[in-house]
């Protein structure tokens, strides 16, 4: 099988549990959209808050997809188990930074003067999906292995898997009916908890009994902590977490920084933000199927061909990119009636989503970039131009157009100077990550060896 037919595989796995994952989320807005505008405002502003949380934490888990991957180009499963466990001690740190952001999130909500009437229900959500956080973290752990390994597949069942219980319990949860009461856009956040938790326990079970795990040895006695290694994953997932961060909260707060717009903006920001995530999926399972191929191959020492790959996993992120980006802008009117009944929402989303196409075909090409440059230890410059270009460019202009300048006057009031500022910004760091990975591509030895036989594919 080619190198493009196994990283589309790859891709195509992993887009596909990706997709139940964010159907997650376009099942909580919907629902709430159609319970009340009230509630689906409360879960733009909450939701926002712990995307912005979880990202940045999954992120420096995430980040470890490359050490695993090079171990396994180097065949090395037992060093893969033990680096895993020694991933455990990072993964309760990160957890326990994320709960406590999660349960305390006052100063955030005044800080970006959310109303006072959305911040009860905010509070609610973000105390139930609180305790959700260490089940959703392990699963990324679990989820960065499966990819590390070349064998999403498990992964992908899992998150299908969770899906009709997720869609069904929030519906009952947020409506009520069979004895509950409706709880709103909390009932959402409970959903999750009790799936994320049954999805852990039969991940767990799968790590424990599927031949594929024992050659790494996973459940031999926990070592002490490694600094050395720990400072290893710090090195790589301190920046790509940050970077995430940036990239994330660039997105995410300006749903807080809306949230002053009132209910109606709100509304169809969330929708517009709900859609833009989910496109996203595609440039993020193309770039993480890529990079554990890129960074399999350094592993087996055959830079160049590492390299070819990255280049043409770049031609066909912009070629995906281009492709949904078109068929949003076409489909923008039915996309928005879909996810409200209000047509006050529904006009005023039709014209955001014009910007979201646009905005994703930047995302994808960026997306992809930094991915590979991960998998190349490339990480502090991209978190330099994500900080400059999407919180100055991208968040700072849309404030200071959407509440200083109030300009141009056609936008006041609405959610566009945020989205028109994030396409710029977007679309100029797309352009210095391509110039970046193309410059370190070139930098990797240009021999092509033939690869050992010994090492299979993976």
């Amino acid at each position: 099988m080619s190198e493009i037919r196994t990283v589309a595989r790859h891709a195509g796995t992993v887009l596909a549990g990706q997709l139940a994952v964010m159907a997650f989320g376009v099942t909580d807005t919907v629902v709430a959209g159609r319970y009340a505008s009230d509630a689906l405002a409360a879960l733009s502003v909450a939701s926002a808050i712990f995307v912005s949380v979880y990202i940045s934490l999954m992120g420096i888990l995430q980040a470890l997809l490359p050490i695993w991957a090079e171990q396994h180009g180097r065949r090395q499963p037992a060093l893969i188990g033990q680096s895993f466990r020694q991933s455990l001690y990072l993964y309760l740190l990160v957890t326990a930074v994320g709960m406590a952001t999660l349960l305390a999130p006052g100063l955030l909500l005044d800080w970006a003067k959310v109303p006072p009437a959305l911040q009860p229900e905010v509070r609610s959500y973000l105390r139930i999906v609180a305790m959700a956080l260490p089940a959703a973290l392990f699963f990324r752990l679990f989820t960065t292995l499966n990819q590390a390994l070349g064998h999403p597949q498990l992964v992908t069942w899992l998150q299908l898997l969770s899906l009709l219980p997720k869609i069904l319990l929030s519906i009952w949860f947020t409506f009520g009916g069979l004895g509950l009461p409706a709880m709103g856009a909390a009932g959402c956040a409970w959903a999750t908890l009790l799936v994320q938790y049954a999805t852990v326990l039969l991940a767990i079970a799968l790590l424990r009994r599927q031949s594929l795990y024992a050659p790494l040895q996973l459940w031999r006695p926990m070592e002490q902590p490694d600094r050395q290694q720990l400072g290893q994953f710090a090195r790589l997932g301190i920046p790509a977490g940050l970077s995430i961060s940036v990239e994330v909260t660039s997105f995410t707060l300006m749903a807080l920084f809306i949230a002053r717009q009132g209910s109606l903006s709100s509304a169809s920001h969330q929708i517009a933000a709900n859609l833009a995530a989910l496109c996203y999926m595609v440039p993020l399972s193309l770039a993480i199927a890529t990079s554990a191929r890129v960074s399999y191959w350094l592993g087996a020492g055959h830079a160049a061909h590492a390299a070819q790959m990255a280049r043409q996993g770049l031609r066909l992120a912009a070629g995906l990119g281009a492709v949904l980006a078109l068929t949003v802008w076409l489909l923008r009117s039915p996309i928005a009636a879909l996810y409200t009944q209000d047509a006050a929402v529904a006009a005023l989303t039709t014209g955001l989503l014009g910007w979201i196409a646009a905005y994703h075909l930047a995302d994808c090409i960026q997306c992809y970039c930094i991915f590979v440059l991960r998998a190349l230890r490339i990480t502090l410059a991209p978190l330099v131009t994500y900080s400059t270009m999407l919180w100055g460019v991208g968040l700072g202009g849309g404030y200071a157009m959407a509440y200083l300048w109030e300009w141009p006057p056609a936008w006041r009031g609405s959610p566009t100077p945020f989205w028109a500022s994030s396409v710029l910004a977007l679309a100029v760091t797309a352009l210095i990550f391509v110039a970046m990975l193309q410059r370190h591509l070139r930098l990797l030895p240009q021999a092509r060896s033939t690869p050992d036989p010994a090492i299979h594919p993976g």
